[in-house]
C-alpha cells in the first residue's frame, strides 16, 4: 500500500497524518454495505463516506476513494505503530480481498436469474473473516433482535467488560471482551443489569465453555475441519443454535458453503424460489434442506451469494421504514393543532 499525509475530511479530531491505501475498486468492495449489514456490530459512519471501527484490539477509520481503501490507525504510540505492511495484511485477511469478487457474482448470476436482477445494484458485498471469539458471542445477542439494538449491546459489553483503546472524539472506545473478562461468576447477573434479558446467561455460559473447553485455539481451529464438524461443535454450546453457528462458520471459520437461515430466508427460499422446504417450522432439518437448496444453485460459496441477498433485501427493508416514517411525519404536520 502507498503511505501518504491526508486529512480526513470532516473526521475525527484526534486525526493523525499519516494514511496509507491499498488498490480495491467498489466492484470488489463496498463499506456502506459491507459494514452495515449486521455482519459485524462495530463499526460506524464517523464522517460521511469514512467508516471507524475496532479490528484486531486497534482502531482504525476507513474510506474509499474511487479505486482506493484508506485507512489509518489510532491509539499506537509512534514507536509501537505496526508497519503497514502488517496493517494492509490484516485488512486484506478481514474483508478477504484475495478472493476475486466479480467472477464470483458473474457465476452466481448465470446460475440464478433472480440473483443477476439484485446484484447490478449491490456490488463489493463480500463476507468479512472476522475474529471467532467476537463472532460467536456478538452473534448469540442478535437473536429476536435487530440491526441497531445489536450493535448497542455489543457497544455496552465492550464498555463494561473490554480494556479502554483511545478516546475519538470524546467517544470512548474499547476493544471486544477477553473470553476470562466474561466468564467470571459474576458475569450473567451484569449482562442483565446492561439489558441483555435471557442472552446474559448464554453470553456468560458460553464464555465459560470455550474457557473450559476448546479454548480460544480450539475454537480458531475449527477452521481447519469440515462444515459439519465445526456447526456441530458450536451447537453443543449454551445457546448457539443452527442459525447462529451458521452465521460464524460462515463470518469466522472459513465455511464459504454455510448458509445462515433465519424466517427471513426461508420466506426468500419459499416466495422467490418457489422451494418446498423445511415443512412449516424452521427445524434443524429445515435448515439443512434449504443451506442445501442454496448450495446447489450457488455452489461451493452459497453463503457469500446469500450475504448479497441479504444485504439487498436488509436496504430495500430501511429504504420502505425510511418512507413510512417520512410519511408518518408528515401526517403528523397535517395533524398538528387538532384535538389528540
Amino acid at each position: 500500500g502507498a503511505a501518504v499525509s491526508m486529512k480526513l475530511r470532516d473526521g475525527p479530531s484526534a486525526c493523525p497524518s499519516l494514511w496509507r491505501s491499498l488498490p480495491c475498486p467498489p466492484a470488489e468492495l463496498r463499506l456502506d454495505l459491507v459494514l452495515s449489514s449486521g455482519q459485524t456490530f462495530r463499526w460506524w459512519e464517523s464522517s460521511p463516506g469514512a467508516w471507524t471501527g475496532v479490528l484486531g484490539e486497534r482502531v482504525w477509520t476507513l474510506r474509499q476513494e474511487q479505486d482506493r481503501l484508506w485507512y489509518t490507525v489510532y491509539g499506537e504510540e509512534q514507536d509501537g505503530r505496526p508497519d503497514g505492511a502488517e496493517t494492509d495484511q490484516i485488512l486484506r485477511d478481514y474483508f478477504q480481498l484475495d478472493m476475486g469478487l466479480p467472477a464470483l457474482y458473474r457465476a452466481w448470476g448465470a446460475a440464478d436469474p433472480l440473483f443477476r436482477k439484485v446484484a447490478n445494484d449491490f456490488p463489493g458485498v463480500r463476507v468479512l473473516r472476522q475474529d471467532p471469539v467476537e463472532c460467536l458471542l456478538s452473534f448469540i445477542c442478535t437473536s429476536n433482535n435487530h440491526i441497531s439494538r445489536i450493535t448497542a449491546m455489543i457497544e455496552r459489553l465492550c464498555q463494561a467488560f473490554g480494556r479502554h483503546l483511545c478516546c475519538l472524539d470524546a467517544r470512548p472506545i474499547h476493544a471486544f471482551p477477553s473470553l476470562s473478562a466474561l466468564a467470571g461468576a459474576d458475569t450473567e447477573a451484569r449482562l442483565r443489569a446492561l439489558g441483555f434479558g435471557y442472552r446474559a446467561k448464554f453470553v456468560s455460559g458460553t464464555a465459560r465453555a470455550i474457557v473450559e473447553g476448546l479454548g480460544a485455539e480450539g475454537l480458531r481451529r475449527l477452521r481447519t475441519v469440515p462444515y459439519a464438524e465445526a456447526r456441530r461443535e458450536l451447537c453443543a454450546l449454551p445457546g448457539v443454535g443452527t442459525k447462529v453457528a451458521d452465521c460464524v462458520c460462515l463470518m469466522a471459520l472459513d465455511k464459504a458453503e454455510a448458509v445462515p437461515v433465519d424466517t427471513h430466508v426461508w420466506r426468500i427460499a419459499q416466495q422467490r424460489y418457489g422451494a418446498v422446504l423445511g415443512g412449516r417450522s424452521l427445524t434443524p432439518r429445515a435448515h439443512q434442506e434449504i443451506g442445501d437448496f442454496f448450495r446447489g444453485l450457488w455452489g461451493p460459496r452459497a453463503g457469500w451469494a446469500q450475504a448479497v441477498l441479504f444485504c439487498a433485501d436488509l436496504r430495500k427493508g430501511q429504504e420502505l421504514a425510511g418512507s413510512r416514517d417520512q410519511a408518518r411525519k408528515s401526517r403528523g404536520r397535517d395533524n398538528r393543532g387538532r384535538c389528540p
